[in-house]
């Protein structure tokens, strides 16, 4: 009550107050109110609401005439700009004198000194960015120091008794002090050698916390742990290794978390999802556990693995490799032909993979009906598989799920890291039929543990934000698609709005599906069961991939806990109460820090595999405008820009109302889903970025055999000829 009074107070006070004349405003008159009223001040200090002058008094941000809070972005040349702050007005300019030790994507207040020219210095630094700093160790003078990989980093100072412990050439990672007054930052980790195999991609998952190397304890503990299963692992286990199950995954999988099987009977599909049994080796608070837990998830850079368990287990004994015999948590799904889960089983078991199938011999089966020499004995079932799948799928359509399957790019590297081939991933039937089994099992354990009404991990997805669903609809309007809107915010009314696209060229329509995924929420996960949007389901979570994610490693504690101990007393359940939060933000956290990272990783070998392909032309689709240029992707997902001062003819202005680049003279408009020939004149890996020059447009409609001509030049790996 006293914030809201008090917020309510101030939005109509352009001149900072002190505490005596706030508290008399708000008619307080008690010692006590005067001190509950200073604790709120502070609340909103830390908040970013209210800021406090040097004076002591108070006034909000937003009636602060000449201050701006929000992200900086500094340049490699030292300064740096405040994107975005005010719509309709420009960014702010700060020189390097004027930073104050802010750093590129901290969270900043800047007060404007020259409005005419946009000009701004730092006033404090509100909340330093979360990333490492990443340097090397260099020689000068025969003194070792802390050198930033990226000059953005400002100057670090990191003790030298430290740095002194290191040889020139290593490869650190630092970590910055919590004191925002200081650059000071201490080394928490070794990475290696600069000329070490992959290192560029270490150094790049390095800033986001994700390293490598385990902890000796986590170690120890993995050497401790059987690699085959003992007779004492089988106590208390359903014995399914008689039964037809097996595994289909990418032909370089080695972390098999996922086994299918299938009966069909009495007019019902028996599926089963038998997943590796991960929390029965990583006990509950052990040194595992921990890093497990630190990690969050497996990352996947490029075409390199970070595991969140040691690769002898994800590749060993939680693996389940063809063959053997393997712990698993079953859950088997009693489905009617309409795709609906009548009930389902959850149990442990041990089971023993009859096959590691992979999705391209899956696919030649389920599409062509070519049948692989030892896929034999598994056809049939895979056939009746498939039609269950797509039972599945349309019963999520009809509930309405929309369809987001956008396409990504597969970066392939030599023994050296060098990137050598990038292409789209290829997603057929078979990815898509063990997609729709996981999201089944993953409804199933949800709902079991829901309707336990216990606490328990959920994977939510919330309502699209009103505004960016707007700016969506806007979006599709300005490029050609009428929308009727949403009468209400469902997930069938938003799949009825995306029904209405109608897009013929793939990749055109691949931007459309992109601007509606980020017109949505992120999906994160919650104790608060509020549904998946996207999915358009009830109740759902994550169970089917242990060892590459920490909630689906939880959620089988979980099992274990309710369903096959029987534990609901009450010290359990107030235990899990209290702490599955703290799981569910970790969780999300080193998930988007994880996506980041992969993002980075990607687009930093994208730019170092177009090194070797300056000057050649490539046929692109503009993906994106703005006042500064166009971006434009190959078809095989590499992205570039092309400056707007770079293109020829006239002058060309960018038109928001439109979102296009227009001639001033020719009325000449560059519109996204353009198909145009550009020459690559610039790649860098260090900067991570690609730059295009525009040699000609592409007339789809007037000369249908160039633009077959174009197509073909983008097969061999996305470039053409020189």
């Amino acid at each position: 009550m006293m914030k809201e009074r008090l917020l309510e107070l101030l939005q109509n006070e352009y001149s900072a107050l002190d505490v005596m004349t706030i508290a008399d405003k708000l008619g307080l008159k008690t010692p006590e109110e005067v001190s509950n009223l200073q604790t709120v001040l502070e609340e909103c200090q830390k908040e970013f609401t209210v800021y406090l002058t040097k004076k002591n008094k108070y006034i909000l941000y937003v009636n602060c005439p000449n201050f701006r809070k929000g992200v900086i972005s500094v340049n490699k040349k030292g300064f740096g700009f405040l994107i975005n702050t005010t719509p309709g007005e420009e960014d702010i300019h700060i020189s390097a004198d004027n930073l104050n030790k802010a750093l590129d994507d901290d969270y900043v207040l800047v007060e404007v000194i020259d409005e005419s020219k946009w000009e701004g210095k730092v006033i404090s630094i509100l909340k330093r960015d979360k990333k490492n700093i990443v340097g090397e160790i260099k020689n000068e003078k025969g003194k070792l120091y802390f050198a930033p990989l990226d000059p953005r980093a400002g100057l670090v100072k990191v003790p030298q008794d430290q740095i002194d412990n290191c040889v020139e050439g290593e490869i650190v990672c630092v970590k910055l002090s919590s004191d925002l007054k200081k650059c000071n930052a201490d080394i928490v980790e070794h990475l290696g050698h600069k000329d070490d195999a992959g290192m560029d991609v270490l150094a790049e998952c390095a800033k986001y916390d994700i390293f490598d190397k385990f902890p000796d304890e986590a170690m120890q503990q993995t050497e401790e742990i059987p690699t085959e299963v003992e007779e004492k692992d089988r106590v208390g286990r359903k014995d399914l290794t008689n039964e037809m199950i097996f595994t289909i995954d990418g032909a370089d999988t080695k972390d098999i978390d996922d086994a299918i099987s299938l009966e069909v009977k009495d007019g019902y599909y028996y599926l089963g999802v038998h997943i590796a049994d991960v929390s029965y080796y990583v006990t509950e608070g052990s040194p595992l556990d921990k890093e497990a837990l630190r990690r969050g998830t497996s990352t996947y850079p490029a075409n390199y693995v970070i595991p969140q368990l040691p690769h002898k287990l994800s590749n060993g004994i939680c693996s389940l490799n063809e063959g053997v015999d393997r712990c698993a948590i079953s859950c088997v799904m009693k489905i009617d032909s309409r795709g609906r889960t009548v009930s389902s089983d959850i149990f442990p078991s041990i089971i023993r993979s009859n096959k590691k199938m992979t999705y391209t011999n899956v696919n030649e089966i389920i599409e062509k009906d070519n049948i692989p020499e030892g896929y034999e004995p598994f056809a049939e079932t895979l056939k009746s598989m498939q039609e269950l799948a797509h039972i599945i799928r349309n019963d999520r359509t009809r509930r309405g799920a929309s369809d987001f399957d956008i396409d990504e790019s597969k970066v392939v590297c030599d023994e050296n890291g060098k990137p050598i081939e990038i292409s789209t991933r290829v997603r057929g039937e078979g990815e898509r039929l063990i997609e729709d089994f996981m999201i089944a099992a993953n409804e199933a354990v949800a709902t079991t543990i829901y309707y336990m009404q216990l606490p328990g991990i959920y994977r939510v997805h919330d309502v699209p934000n009103e505004e960016k669903l707007q700016d969506f609809i806007h979006f599709c309007e300005l490029n050609g698609q009428h929308l009727t809107g949403m009468k209400t915010v469902n997930p069938r009314e938003y799949q009825k709005l995306l029904n209405q696209l109608h897009v013929d060229d793939d990749k055109l329509a691949q931007i459309f599906k992109s601007k509606a995924v980020r017109a949505m929420a992120k999906a994160v996960y919650s104790t608060d069961n509020i549904g998946h949007f996207g999915l358009a389901s009830k109740c759902y979570t994550h169970f089917t991939s242990p060892i590459r994610r920490y909630p689906d490693l939880e959620t089988h504690r979980l099992l274990r806990t309710y369903l096959f101990e029987h534990k609901l007393d009450e010290r359990t359940i107030n235990y899990y109460g209290s702490h599955l939060d703290e799981i569910c933000q970790q969780s999300s956290d080193r998930e988007q820090a994880s996506a980041k990272a992969e993002r980075e990783v990607n687009k930093m070998k994208m730019a170092e595999y177009m090194e070797d392909h300056i000057g050649e032309e490539f046929q692109v689709m503009v993906t994106d405008v703005t006042g500064t240029g166009m971006f434009c992707a190959i078809d095989n997902g590499i992205e570039g820009f092309v400056p707007v001062q770079s293109l020829k003819g006239d002058y060309f202005e960018y038109v928001e109302d439109l979102m296009c680049l227009m001639g001033k003279s020719t009325k000449k408009r560059y519109s996204i889903g353009d198909r145009l020939f550009v020459k690559c004149t610039r790649a860098s890996k260090e900067d991570k970025q690609i730059d295009f020059e525009l040699v000609k447009d592409l007339e789809l409609d007037n000369n249908q055999e160039e633009l077959e001509d174009a197509k073909k030049l983008t097969l061999n790996n996305g470039r053409s000829k020189k």
